[in-house]
């Protein structure tokens, strides 16, 4: 499988700017945001596909029964269509794929990472009226369905404990996960614990930086795409809240592609900002963009 190449500068300049503006509006569309991630990799994502892939997922949602009712029959119905019907899922040799981090690739193979099948369903279920959000759990992303934060209560009627959040695995099939599989997930992770705070819902921005650490990690393990790496840490940095060790990250980026000069030129500006917290830390960073601009003779 041939991985996509970027679009022309001057779409990509474009893209990078929608990107920027939808990611500083007041309710950030997560589908936006991924589709124009799969713009700027792949220069046949033209405006047409990316029309067509919105409407695919709400035609998706039109298929689903009327507000089935509880979070498990919300989960059950999810999971016939796009799981069963639809054939969405994951398997671990998509991980080699950069296609199963960008939506648009997601929604014609119907297969992917857990975070890109993850935001099928929530904007299948979205558009659908259902109460969904996702779930950033170490290592693995999963959906919620139902009121956040909860698990279950009991029945005052005397019945039994009434579900009020429920948990699938798209991944998986959307698969509902018991407890015990949540936690096993995370020990699988962590080796630590699930902590209740690994269940709250995932803010759109930081899903959308989550899939583009993923795809830094795609090419960070294939030295010949750096290209890849570059602009995901280009759009990462275009989010309003982001680490800021990405600067430093695309500093040293610039370096390792041969681009000296614009490497240490960003390399001695994050060290001004470093410079305020930790001087030692600064002064080192100030060594590499000496050695940066050495490589120029």
């Amino acid at each position: 499988m041939r991985s996509p190449h970027p679009p022309l500068p001057e779409r990509s300049a474009e893209l990078r700017r929608r990107f920027a503006e939808e990611a500083r509006s007041g309710r950030p569309d997560l589908a936006t945001l991924c589709l124009l991630v799969g713009a700027v990799a792949d220069g046949t994502l033209d405006e047409a596909g990316i029309d067509a892939a919105q409407i695919e997922l709400d035609a998706l949602a039109g298929r689903l029964p009327y507000r089935p009712g509880t979070p498990r029959a919300w989960a059950s119905a999810l999971r016939e269509l796009l799981g069963e019907r639809c054939g969405f899922h994951g398997t671990p040799g998509d991980y080699r794929h950069l296609e199963s981090s960008l939506l648009h690739e997601v929604l014609r193979r119907r297969r992917g990472l857990p975070i890109l099948l993850s935001v099928v369903w929530l904007e299948v279920a979205r558009r659908a009226g259902a109460p969904v959000y996702g779930v950033g759990l170490p290592g693995h992303f999963v959906v919620g369905l139902g009121e956040t934060g909860a698990t279950a209560e009991p029945d005052t009627r005397g019945g039994a404990a009434r579900e009020r959040q429920v948990l699938v695995d798209p991944f998986d099939g959307g698969r509902v996960l018991t407890g015990a599989d949540t936690e096993l997930l995370v020990a699988g992770a962590t080796g630590a614990p699930l902590d209740p705070s690994m269940l709250a819902p995932a803010d759109p921005l930081n899903v959308v930086l989550r899939v583009l650490n993923n795809i830094r990690a795609w090419a960070e393990a294939r030295p010949e795409r750096s290209d890849v790496a570059l602009w995901a840490l280009d759009l990462s940095l275009l989010l309003p809240s982001r680490p800021a060790e990405l600067r430093y990250e695309r500093a040293r980026l610039l370096v390792r592609r041969g681009d000296f000069l614009d490497g240490a030129d960003e390399l001695e500006a994050y060290a001004e900002v470093v410079a305020a917290v930790d001087g030692p830390a600064a002064e080192r960073i100030r060594d590499e963009a000496r050695a940066a601009r050495a490589l120029l003779n």
